[in-house]
């Protein structure tokens, strides 16, 4: 049984997917994240941002080739074979598994500005966390159209908290909280691409927009168009959002907060304005953690129907929907939430955010392989050059913001890796 082919995705859906999907848990916590790492960290706004237009760019081009579901699985297992689509399609679900789990987390972060007992109870955290993940995987299955129209009004109201802040900033700057240029004992470069690959976590998302290419309208016109505008929203708000709250709350302060926005809030407008950046926080990452379960349900779908995954994940709703796919996600979210939350949680986040950005950029690498491959293989055209520049570069960006994660977060990833050999081999024979 085939997921349902609908169009009923076009531009502002789509641009909501991507937008909704990257801004969420990543921006409402990485002032607290990037607080350690003093002005140098904000050089990892500008690395992420060049490096996502490049992405967006090469998704472009490979979304024109194949406008297919699956997203970045799908053109690698196309361009590449079985065992990098395979790597692909499993580093990519268990990144958006990992992303659900980090963003359920900051979820609960800002719900204890209003109940302070979950920031203070492992056993509240947990059980809020779990809750939400399943609400919203219930959503998934119910239809693919619900979940859309659900991201188009979450993302739209999740901006209006972040330009409230940019308001807020431009209108209470304390140049006194300047940050220093680099506190830590670092090299340079090492902050910067320590920065970059944390800050990536809040770009990460902009790529789902290819991944249900099969329910767009005029995919291959409507998803480019959706990868742009999303990218150049995403990059103005961040660095502007960034400045606004160094501007408000001094580093030190920043760094033992699991609520950044709602603390800036405080400090200018009370406990009413950080009430109103927490609900808004709410609402984002709500619509971030809806747009990951959607792509993580597709993306299982797309690799069992190519054999990469067993056919039991070709199970689907009456309407379509790829449920054993998102019932499977709503479990392993779960589980990865119960091994990981006794670190504490903003150890928590930063961890499993760390390794969301991995697996992501390794499918990131592996489509800019893909496209070098087939612009290499085209036939003589004035913009086959540019387009092989851009692919490399893609390719240069993914492997140095990998190398930023660090060696504990490579390794976890590589296990991963090793985790999913037994199911490529079965599947295999």
């Amino acid at each position: 049984m085939q997921v349902s082919k609908q169009k009923v995705i076009g531009f502002w859906r789509g641009w909501s997917i991507a937008v909704g999907c990257a801004i969420g848990s990543g921006i409402f916590m990485m002032p607290t994240l990037l607080a350690p790492y003093g002005i140098i960290g904000f050089g990892g706004w500008v690395m992420a941002g060049i490096g996502s237009i490049l992405i967006a760019l090469t998704m472009s081009r490979l979304v024109r080739r194949i406008p297919k579901t699956g997203g970045l699985y799908t053109y690698v297992h196309e361009g590449l074979g079985h065992f990098p689509g395979f790597i692909v399609a499993w580093t990519y679900w268990i990144a958006c598994i990992s992303a659900i789990a980090g963003i359920s987390i900051a979820f609960v972060g800002y719900l204890g500005f209003f109940i302070p007992i979950i920031n203070t109870s492992i056993i509240f955290s947990v059980i809020c966390s779990m809750a939400l993940v399943w609400i919203i995987i219930g959503l998934n299955i119910r239809s693919i159209e619900d979940s859309a129209k659900f991201q188009v009004i979450s993302t739209f109201l999740k901006l209006l908290p972040l330009f409230f802040i940019i308001f807020l900033g431009a209108t209470n700057i304390s140049l006194e909280n300047i940050p220093e240029f680099n506190p830590t004992e670092l090299h340079p470069f090492a902050v910067l691409a320590t920065t970059t690959t944390l800050v990536m976590w809040s770009f990460i998302g902009i790529e789902t927009a290819t991944v249900p290419a099969e329910n767009f309208i005029d995919p291959k016109k409507t998803i480019p168009r959706v990868l742009i505008a999303s990218v150049i929203t995403i990059l103005v708000i961040y660095i502007l959002v960034s400045i606004a709250i160094s501007l408000i709350v001094p580093a030190n302060e920043l760094i033992k907060s699991s609520a950044p926005f709602a603390l800036a809030a405080t400090k200018i407008l009370g406990v009413s304005g950080g009430a109103i950046i927490a609900i808004g926080a709410l609402i984002s990452t709500v619509g971030s953690l809806n747009a990951n379960a959607l792509t993580a349900g597709n993306i299982a779908f797309a690799a069992a129907r190519d054999n990469l995954l067993p056919n039991k994940f070709l199970n689907t709703s009456k309407n379509g929907t790829p449920v054993f796919a998102f019932l499977i996600t709503g479990v392993s979210a779960s589980i990865l939430l119960l091994m990981n939350y006794t670190k504490g949680m903003v150890a928590a986040f930063t961890f499993m955010a760390m390794l969301s950005t991995l697996s992501t950029l390794l499918a990131y690498a592996l489509c800019a392989i893909t496209d070098m491959i087939y612009t290499n293989n085209d036939g003589p055209n004035k913009n086959k050059t540019l387009a092989l520049i851009m692919s490399f570069a893609t390719l240069i960006y993914s492997l140095f913001t990998i190398w930023g994660a660090g060696a504990q977060i490579i390794y976890s990833g590589l296990i991963l890796i090793l985790l999913g050999m037994p199911i490529y081999f079965y599947m295999s024979r």
